[in-house]
């Protein structure tokens, strides 16, 4: 636990006194606190269980966001976002590049508070002897916490899925993409990748990102930007210097910035992306 998650622990358990013990009485389909969707809902509309269980845990984390933010704890965080929305506009081509779940994906789980390893999710989960997510919300919420954006190479399909093999680590992912967009062998992906909760019934890998297609470079243009990227990064092996470079980057907006000037074109279930994030010539809007 950090300094900023310490700290907001014990801002949010000298108040505990206060908080709700019970979950209000609601009907299935009324809007969860903070607008959300409940589960039951989601998959009625035709999204997969897992997908639904890590939107409606989303949803949590922004809600939790939404009520800890205006606290002096979580000034800095706040202050990073709301100047990220006004300089990103997220919401998706044409408005943006930035898709909405891209953002808060990385608002809620990359984006780290002030000089300190804390996350707002990492913050919600010390936080949980307070706020009391259940055991399969905290599992998730873990989960979302230790994801990232990855770039994978698409190999296949399996079924309705496709498979993504990640460079550099080589890990091979049997996925859902629930942006419809199934792509074809030899793609280059930057997507964020969730792991199967109930692998027994379902083995499969959610991508909650639209899928960002890298064009206009090839596998080892890519391969050799991960490798000399990150040089600059301790840690006793690649897996862990890779998880740096695409988790927080060597800069807050790194990442950000990117997708931002890398836009190249887009339709309804993919956006394109051209260029290497430090070849400043190959990318369209540098």
């Amino acid at each position: 636990m950090g300094q900023y998650a310490k700290r907001l622990h014990k801002k949010l358990a000298s108040k505990s006194a206060s908080l709700p013990t019970k979950e209000p009485k609601r009907r299935p389909g009324d809007p969860l606190p903070g607008g959300g969707t409940d589960m039951e809902t989601l998959i009625k509309e035709g999204y997969d269980p897992i997908h639904a269980v890590y939107i409606f845990m989303q949803q949590l984390s922004a809600f939790f966001a939404e009520g800890v933010s205006q606290l002096p704890e979580m000034k800095a965080w706040a202050r990073t976002v709301e100047k990220a929305e006004d300089e990103y506009m997220p919401a998706g081509p044409p408005m943006s590049p930035l898709t909405r779940s891209y953002f808060w994906l990385w608002a809620l789980y990359d984006l780290r508070i002030g000089k300190s390893d804390d996350t707002l999710a990492l913050c919600q989960i010390a936080a949980n002897d307070v706020i009391l997510m259940n055991p399969h919300q905290l599992d998730a919420c873990k989960k979302l916490a230790a994801s990232r954006m990855g770039i994978y190479e698409h190999v296949g399909r399996e079924g309705p899925h496709v498979r993504l093999r990640e460079l550099i680590t080589d890990d091979q992912f049997t996925c859902h993409s629930p942006a419809g967009y199934v792509g074809r062998k030899g793609e280059l992906w930057y997507v964020r990748l969730v792991p199967p909760l109930e692998p027994e019934l379902a083995p499969y890998w959610i991508a909650l990102t639209t899928p960002y297609i890298l064009i206009e470079a090839s596998k080892t243009d890519w391969l050799d930007f991960l490798k000399r990227a990150m040089v600059q990064f301790d840690g006793p092996n690649e897996r862990t210097r890779l998880h740096h470079l695409l988790k927080y980057g060597p800069e807050t907006h790194y990442w950000n910035e990117f997708v931002f000037k890398a836009y190249h074109h887009h339709q309804q279930d993919a956006v394109f992306l051209a260029g290497i994030p430090d070849v400043k010539a190959s990318l369209p809007h540098a």
